[in-house]
């Protein structure tokens, strides 16, 4: 049985092993790289996770987790369509500052060889459009948004986003956050019938 201790300890390990992934790369960092950045032994580190494999899907699985829970915050709000639409494109928008791109990135191009790192790609992918298209549908039911397709409106919106933070990530001096918001809010308003500047 696992006791809270051991349920922190794993937590923090997993926390240290995303920050190491971000920083080198699922190809090049090691259990070794990990161990050290947490000041544990690598014995330690399968001993909770088994394999390099194992661990590194955990720690994939522990940012989407995290992810996800951000996402069932915006999802149970009780603002207004617009505000929500805000909150969500704040939320997922490259621009902000954080490692989470950096390792999802990575994990996408890992999750072409590993199935679990897929399905877990997938299912909070799938997660962040199903929120989209409800805020979307919420808004045209209220009369604050046009939309006739909010399905296709989800993936384009995410398209859009997805390839932003590749360019970002990838090629960092093309674009300026500044101009990334300006991209993906100007996006969503032509998606919605709106004014840009309402985003």
């Amino acid at each position: 049985m696992t006791t809270g201790f051991s349920r922190l300890r794993r937590e923090d390990l997993l926390k240290t092993a995303c920050e190491v992934i971000a920083e080198l790369g699922f190809g090049n960092a090691r259990t070794l790289d990990i161990a050290r950045a947490a000041g544990v032994s690598q014995a330690l580190l399968f001993y909770h996770f088994e394999s390099k494999e194992r661990l590194f899907a955990q720690a994939f699985g522990y940012a989407a987790r995290l992810h996800l829970n951000a996402l069932i915050d915006v999802e149970q709000s009780t603002g207004a369509p617009l505000e929500r639409l805000r909150t969500l494109l704040r939320l997922c928008s490259p621009a902000t500052p954080t490692e989470g791109w950096r390792l999802w990135i990575d994990a996408w191009g890992e999750a072409m060889r590993s199935s679990e790192l897929e399905q877990i790609s997938r299912r909070i992918d799938a997660r962040g459009r199903l929120l989209m298209r409800a805020i979307i549908e919420s808004g045209v039911a209220s009369g604050e948004f046009e939309c006739h397709d909010p399905d296709a409106a989800a993936w384009r919106i995410f398209a859009l986003i997805d390839g932003l933070a590749i360019q970002m990530h990838v090629h960092p001096k093309v674009l300026s956050r500044r101009r990334v918001n300006a991209l993906i809010r100007a996006a969503a308003a032509s998606e919605l019938g709106l004014d840009a500047e309402k985003l």
